[in-house]
């Protein structure tokens, strides 16, 4: 178990709680010392200034989804929860390049927020009664009322069907995660273009970015994994569903087999 799953886990049974999508976390916040300002940032989502006598966060009122602006304020109460004697200053951008990277105050503070937002026992619970699509990490991110970005690296984690995950940023991959083990090779793409036939691909060449029906596309195996030579793309069903930030120019491709 990570350090901020704990922390998360510790926070959640000390206050007799189970499941936190019903609760404002201003509240928990409020608890734990802290007031909660929502007003306008530029570059940044969310920030924590430890003080003396009281502790501040301010969440970046100009964040469009309320799941978004939830999981940013849990992210920071994570901070608050743990790295208070680490730094007097925390000014954060969009994390979701940081979700993974290792050793660092980032990750810890999104796994909290993830395990506060999306306890692990009942995220699995509801989501094991559902075929995987990205209409069940839409239902999930309603449900959990967090971002259907920490909802697809939470089902990564724990969910029950296999899925890997590709960040790209600015028409780069910047790291891809595939489960371990997992019976398919991903190529290596990292600091490369997406695949030519990728709907990552599609989204920064022409912008275009599909509706919540159209959602989950085909792709051929090859687009993303290597192809040995005794296999052929069309022994295998492969899907792609691209979760685009238009304002940070990103796309997280959701790749899975059928």
């Amino acid at each position: 178990m990570s350090p901020g799953q704990f922390a998360a886990k510790k926070l959640m049974s000390e206050h007799g709680f189970t499941d936190l999508s019903d609760i404002p976390l201003e509240l928990i916040a409020s608890g734990l010392g802290a007031t909660v300002l929502e007003k306008p940032m530029s570059n940044s989502d969310g920030r924590i200034v430890f003080g003396k006598r009281k502790t501040i966060i301010t969440v970046n009122s100009n964040i469009e989804y309320e799941g978004k602006k939830r999981f940013t304020l849990a992210h920071e109460i994570g901070h608050l929860r743990m790295h208070r004697q680490h730094f007097l200053l925390h000014n954060d951008t969009d994390a979701t390049l940081e979700y993974f990277r290792k050793g660092n105050q980032e990750t810890e503070a999104n796994e909290f927020a993830s395990e506060l937002l999306m306890p692990e026992a009942l995220f699995k619970e509801i989501s094991d009664d559902y075929e995987f699509g990205p209409e069940l990490l839409r239902y999930l991110a309603d449900y959990f009322k967090t971002s259907i970005t920490s909802v697809a690296y939470h089902y990564f984690k724990f969910g029950h069907h296999p899925i890997c995950l590709i960040y790209s940023y600015a028409n780069k991959v910047k790291y891809w995660m595939r489960p371990d083990p997992y019976d398919h090779y991903m190529k290596n793409t990292t600091n490369l273009s997406p695949p030519e036939d990728s709907v990552a691909t599609e989204y920064f060449k022409t912008g275009k970015i599909y509706s919540k029906k159209e959602s989950k596309q085909p792709i051929w195996k090859s687009t993303w994994f290597e192809l040995n030579s005794l296999e052929n793309d069309n022994d295998f069903n492969f899907y792609e569903y691209c979760i685009i930030t238009q304002k940070y120019n990103t796309a997280l491709s959701v790749v899975w087999e059928e």
